[in-house]
């Protein structure tokens, strides 16, 4: 199959950058992948180290500018590549490839992932399911479920979770873990619990909810936990949220990483506290690398985790259940590392790379049989 990947992110991307590159490299050895994002995002740097792919620089703007410049080079490469599969992955650039296919007499199919919460009750989004929507894709129930309630639920909706390359996103061997802790945390690490997140540090992230919570915990306790947030560098107002909470020495920022392997695998638990998410990279990364996570129960987050078995679901925003799960964890270590090993074994058997390309090719088929 000829297949055009395309994402509006201009930036960082988030949860859409790991999906559409988990998908090319999968799929690049056996079809003819494209990919379309502006050059100036992370998706267009990591796409194109993968053999074999085309990227393609391309914004997928709102301005009326744009019927002479984006939309007509996105027609332009429609018209010459004649694609079999266009797979869309948001709002602006679903509309673009909707507005570059008008009139033409060949059509790709459009396959739709449906990547977050927000609402789909828009007259963009009912224009979209019906002129340029053959398959979509749901990350998680929750999220079929939102599809199944809008314009969407005339089309064929298929659920499939986020896949994870659980060789590359591995337990780091034992012997390393000293080196990696004293990297990542400094050498006070020793008789303390590490958490860690590659989530991020905007607010809904609800990582500064955990801060709290760690923070009114006795002192005798508190001093036990480290915090580690991969990922931006937080604002001066978080930062005060953080010295508010008692926990300015206890929380650190390893910046934006490429690689988060290493900066998670050495933590004891993973978090992903997030308000709003339709499932999350992050939480399978971290449970691939052996870690149990604690979880909100924010949309499709709870799918991943067994409570009290490979992790733990808290209510969102609850920094009293939050630290209730920090007293337990501290209080037994070693049914800890049970849960760690429960979650990996858990990504094994739910959440393969390979099981998750085959299922999406399964949609871009019946997509071109249809």
């Amino acid at each position: 199959m000829k297949i055009l990947y395309t994402n509006f992110h201009p930036r960082n991307g988030g949860g859409h950058t790991t999906y559409i590159t988990s998908l090319v490299r999968a799929l690049a050895s056996e079809h003819q992948i494209t990919v379309a994002t502006p050059d100036t995002s992370r998706l267009f740097r990591y796409a194109g180290a993968i053999p074999r792919v085309r990227i393609v620089g391309m914004h997928f703007s709102t301005r009326p500018s744009s019927w002479f410049g984006e939309r007509a080079a996105l027609r332009r490469l429609v018209v010459q590549e004649r694609y079999d599969i266009i797979h869309v992955n948001g709002s602006a650039d679903h509309k673009q490839v909707m507005l570059a296919l008008i009139g033409l007499r060949i059509r790709p199919k459009v396959v739709l992932t449906k990547h977050n919460d927000h609402p789909l009750d828009t007259f963009g989004h009912r224009l979209r399911a019906s002129l340029a929507t053959n398959q979509v894709i749901a990350v998680s129930d929750f999220v079929r479920d939102m599809l199944m309630a809008s314009s969407y639920r005339r089309l064929p909706v298929t659920t499939i979770r986020h896949g994870i390359d659980t060789d590359y996103f591995a337990p780091v061997p034992a012997p390393t873990l000293d080196a990696l802790r004293d990297r990542y945390f400094g050498s006070g690490w020793r008789g303390c619990v590490l958490l860690g997140s590659a989530g991020g540090t905007d607010y809904d992230k609800g990582w500064l909810d955990l801060v709290d919570a760690a923070g009114s915990l006795p002192a005798e306790l508190r001093k036990r936990i480290l915090i580690l947030v991969a990922g931006d560098p937080p604002s001066a107002e978080k930062l005060a949220r953080v010295r508010a909470a008692g926990m300015q020495d206890q929380v650190m920022f390893p910046g934006l990483l490429d690689d988060v392997r290493d900066a998670l695998a050495c933590c004891h638990v993973g978090f992903v506290l997030s308000y709003r998410e339709a499932l999350s990279y992050a939480c399978r990364e971290v449970m691939a690398l052996g870690l149990p996570a604690l979880v909100s129960n924010a949309g499709g987050l709870p799918e991943n985790v067994r409570d009290g078995h490979d992790g733990w679901i808290v209510p969102v925003r609850d920094v009293g259940a939050m630290a209730q799960v920090l007293r337990t964890i501290l209080q037994d270590p070693d049914r800890v590392s049970a849960m760690g090993a429960a979650a990996r074994r858990s990504a094994i058997d739910h959440f393969r790379l390979t099981e998750f390309a085959r299922a999406t090719v399964d949609v871009y088929r019946q997509a071109l049989a249809a």
